[in-house]
Formats: structure tokens, sequence, C-alpha cells
């Protein structure tokens, strides 16, 4: 029987709300430390997306990194106290973290 997990995608600004780049040590860090609770971790730093959104009439942009985690459980109250301290480290009004559930072929 092949048993369900969830794949956990953390989108992280490559700049602070103030504007200050987060450093590429800050990012092996947050790696190192997902993959001493889940296993592992892949993150796709050097190759960011590109977001674009209207604020106030105006079109804000901002360059995101993606983190994956493969979890067996989806541990929400531990998701949501991640996204709590990131969106303060990295003083965002918002830290997206969502989790879609996967099914190994």
């Amino acid at each position: 029987m092949v048993m369900s997990s969830y794949l956990v995608q953390i989108l992280l600004p490559k700049e602070t709300g103030e504007g200050e780049p987060v450093s590429q040590e800050w990012f092996e860090q947050f790696l190192y430390e997902l993959t001493e609770k889940f296993g592992g971790a892949t993150s796709f730093v050097r190759a960011p997306g590109q977001g674009l959104w209207r604020s106030g009439g105006e079109t804000e942009r901002d360059t995101v990194a993606v983190v994956e985690v493969m979890s067996e459980q989806l541990q929400r109250d531990y998701w949501r106290s991640l996204r709590a301290r990131l969106e303060k480290e990295l003083v965002q009004e918002e830290i997206v973290i969502r989790a879609q559930e996967i099914t190994p072929l």
C-alpha cells in the first residue's frame, strides 16, 4: 500500500521588509534546521522566482526563494509557529507556507 505524504513549500523573500538582502548563510542555516527536523529539505535559492502584486494602486515586486520539505504528517502547529517566526525575522507582513498531499507513483 502506497502511503500519502505532504510536500510543504515555504516562499521566502530574498530581501527583508527593510530592503536588506537575506544572506546565503541565513538560507543555509534554515535549510539545516529543516533537515534536522524532517530528514531533508530542498532549496531553490539560486534560481529565485519573481513576484508581482498590486498594492494601493502600485505594482510591487519581490524576489522569492522556495524551500521544500517532504513530511509523512502535516504538523500544522509547527508550521504556524515557524511562519510567525519567519515573518518577524524577515520583517514581512506574510510568509506563505503551503502544503499539498502527494502520492508517490
